[in-house]
């Protein structure tokens, strides 16, 4: 592993995603190496080294890259003037009931890795399990094996 280097670099967030003024530049700058980071320690969860498998794996450099992009874009249209609530997506009023209701846009707060994104790491597989409910030798087979 090699913490703190980013999959991504400034130019790449800014070529694949929208031009950035230099305050966004700055923010970017901080996110890459959370980011990357966050996602080493995804891959180590699940008994991986991300930086091993994209030095052995052709295009897995790319998609790091992308995940990456994908991740601090997300992060940067993340609203932070939400005042006391933090920032919502969706937000409704009442008058005469007092009814406020509110849905959170970020789930927990600040930086989150979808499933759809570990996924095109290769760092979650759906897995197919299949139970023989018939089974020779179980407790309860109707077959009297046990």
């Amino acid at each position: 592993m090699t913490p703190g280097v980013p999959y991504a670099t400034v130019e790449q967030v800014a070529a694949q995603w929208r031009n950035l003024s230099m305050a966004e530049r700055e923010r970017v700058s901080t996110l890459l190496p959370i980011i990357s980071d966050s996602l080493r320690q995804e891959a180590a969860n699940v008994g991986k080294d991300l930086d091993v498998l994209i030095e052995t794996g052709k295009v897995l450099k790319s998609v790091a890259s992308a995940v990456t992009v994908d991740i601090v874009a997300r992060v940067m249209m993340t609203p932070t003037d939400g005042g006391d609530m933090g920032p919502m997506s969706q937000f409704s009023q009442s008058a005469l009931g007092y009814t406020m209701s509110g849905t959170f846009l970020v789930p927990g707060g600040g930086i989150f890795i979808k499933d759809t994104e570990l996924r095109r790491l290769g760092l979650r597989r759906q897995r197919i399990g299949v139970i023989d409910l018939y089974a020779k030798g179980r407790d309860c087979d109707p077959a009297g094996g046990g």
